[in-house]
């Protein structure tokens, strides 16, 4: 299994004398088997099979979108209908007008730069100039600089909220830190019963209080994380819409308890993080907007990328709003949450 979180690093050890590392290769294939020229590709890392079988389900996950990318690259030639076809499916896929633009103008340039002349290479190039547009995103979730460390997570309702808290509880305990849960949902009904289910699954404490003020449980349960020792507090947020300018005030409020009850010079919420469905799109990319307005985001958690055919929304974010995303989800069980690598995702949505 991955780690979900980077703990604070041990003293560094002394430094052993450094190995060359192997030289690239030139003009490796990213997609099927044609090669790029001149573009020099290092050679791939070995991949641990639980990392393989992640990708393996991610790339089932985005297969509507990754299908609707693939048939632009079936043709005999390079022409100016293939990047017409492009720029529809990149469209279709939520990518965005901003983002689509700038891989468009990219794998222009790189196709005439190095010389590619079939469909399948400039498959590869898209692939790799969609790595580094998203590789902005890719950042570790710390635990264990600020103890304990507080992380809020808001988002709108049907979004896969509490169930992503619940599997990212799942992982920080398997990984040995200790966790508490507040529940803050107290508007959406049954919200605090589904926390409890997942607080009992994963054998954490929880602080809730039916009915109760959510800024006053959020403040409660940083001030028992700190008196207990715990290494971690989640507080599940209620889910609002960011049109909900009431409730949006409401999450402001949670906010400003939460540091009220912190001490030392980082005062929690030490990560502020939004749950967004994938299969939203481009209103995904809508509600980033709002919510890092209202909450200064730290990170995103991507939800439900499977069976959908707008896995490209990732690079709309970051083409315009580039909140670090710590994990995405392809599904319902435990394994399907898993942090984000933008290689990872690239080559998946264009399998």
């Amino acid at each position: 299994m991955f780690s979900f979180f980077r703990k604070k690093p041990a003293p560094t050890p002394t430094p052993t004398p450094a190995v060359a590392a192997p030289p690239p290769t030139q003009g490796g294939s990213l997609i099927g088997s044609a090669l790029v020229q001149p573009i020099e590709i290092p050679a791939p890392a070995p991949v641990a099979p639980e990392r393989q079988r992640w990708m393996e389900r991610l790339s089932a996950g985005l297969r509507k979108t990754g299908s609707s990318l693939s048939m632009v690259f079936t043709g005999a030639q390079i022409d100016e209908q293939l990047y017409e076809e492009l720029e529809s499916a990149l469209l279709m896929a939520d990518a965005g007008v901003k983002a689509t633009q700038y891989l468009l103008d990219e794998v222009r340039r790189r196709v005439q730069a190095s010389g590619a002349t079939r469909p399948v290479q400039v498959k590869n190039i898209l692939a790799d100039s969609l790595a580094q547009l998203l590789r902005p995103l890719e950042k570790a979730l710390v635990i264990g600089e600020q103890r304990p460390t507080v992380i809020m997570v808001a988002g709108v309702n049907g979004a896969g909220k509490t169930t992503s808290i619940g599997k990212l509880t799942w992982h920080l305990a398997h990984e040995g830190a200790s966790v508490l849960l507040a529940a803050a949902d107290t508007f959406r009904a049954a919200a605090r019963e589904q926390l409890t289910v997942w607080a009992d699954r994963n054998t954490v404490e929880i602080v809730s209080q039916e009915g109760g003020d959510p800024a006053a449980v959020s403040f409660d349960a940083v001030t028992a994380g700190r008196a207990r020792g715990k290494d971690v507090v989640l507080v599940d947020t209620a889910g609002r819409l960011p049109t909900q300018l009431h409730l949006m005030e409401e999450l402001k409020k949670i906010k400003r308890s939460i540091q009220k009850a912190g001490v030392g010079t980082a005062p929690p919420p030490h990560e502020i993080l939004l749950v967004i469905d994938g299969n939203t799109g481009q209103n995904a990319l809508a509600q980033v907007r709002a919510f890092d307005d209202a909450l200064q985001l730290t990170g995103l958690i991507v939800t439900k990328l499977d069976g959908t055919a707008k896995g490209g929304v990732l690079a709309a974010i970051a083409q315009e709003k580039p909140v670090p995303v710590y994990f995405i989800g392809v599904g319902e069980q435990l394994e399907d949450l898993e942090t984000f690598n933008a290689r990872e995702f690239a080559l998946a949505l264009l399998s």
